[in-house]
């Protein structure tokens, strides 16, 4: 079964995840995407590994991240490292945008698994079934798209975001590196002598800078990718600001994702 944290404290803590990267480009104008093009669906995880429905839940999202026209993320957060086995993986940024996810629909509680879709909160037991009603309703919810793409040149990752009239008044383009596969042994804790089997594991997440709806070309270092152990990365276009996100416009996938 699921896992339930505590309640949100009255003030959610804004995610202290942020950094604006040094040597951006923001510039309007000619890009290499165009309107109408169709984006990607984005499955965000919030696992643990001191929770013992997460695995089962990974799995099927290792499933989904099979399909065409999907980006499936994993987000180890941190609340359940008091029982028994720190998470390796887990950060604090983490588990604040999940928070900021639940406090934006007015829940005091958060759990996992739990999987959002398109910055839509869901719920999933570990089953593909309610995953996939949590895609359709993705699929058949807002037609506003916004085409992203990324592609590499020199040291330098470059990002094209089209033009849309997009009702959102803000959005934030993120850079997330990306550890895409990894087997850890659990060693405490609930899951003690368990493997976990990873996928798309988000090592960081860093603002690259906002959108105002123009057609635009941003430029970012390529270092700033390689965090950690990550080697590859998505690009992510979100409504809202930071520390308050909102629904997921649109994405692109690094190299080798």
């Amino acid at each position: 079964m699921s896992r339930v944290a505590t309640p949100l404290p009255r003030r959610t803590a804004g995610l202290c995840l942020a950094l604006l990267l040094a040597g951006g480009v923001l510039a309007a104008g000619a890009t290499r995407v165009r309107a109408g093009e169709r984006t990607p669906v984005v499955i965000e995880l919030y696992t643990s590994q001191g929770c013992a429905s997460c695995q089962p839940a990974s799995r099927v999202l290792a499933e989904f991240a099979r399909e065409p026209g999907i980006i499936a993320l994993t987000f180890p957060i941190t609340y359940w490292d008091y029982l028994g086995w720190k998470d390796v993986y887990a950060q604090p940024a983490f588990t604040a945008r999940q928070r900021a996810y639940a406090s934006l629909r007015g829940e005091r509680q958060v759990f996992t698994p739990q999987a959002i879709v398109n910055g839509e909160p869901s719920m999933i037991r570990s089953d593909r079934n309610s995953l996939e009603r949590a895609l359709r309703r993705a699929r058949a919810g807002s037609p506003v798209q916004v085409p992203v793409r990324s592609w590499e040149e020199g040291d330098r990752i470059c990002i094209d975001v089209a033009a849309s009239s997009v009702a959102d008044a803000k959005a934030e383009l993120w850079l997330l590196p990306v550890m895409r596969r990894r087997r850890i042994a659990i060693g405490g804790g609930e899951n003690k002598g368990q493997v976990f089997d990873y996928i798309n594991v988000v090592r960081g997440m860093h603002r690259i800078g906002p959108w105002t709806g123009h057609a635009s070309h941003f430029e970012v270092p390529r270092h700033a990718a390689q965090v950690a152990d990550a080697d590859s990365y998505v690009v992510v276009l979100q409504g809202g600001s930071e520390g308050r996100p909102t629904r997921i416009l649109g994405a692109a996938k690094g190299p080798g994702f």
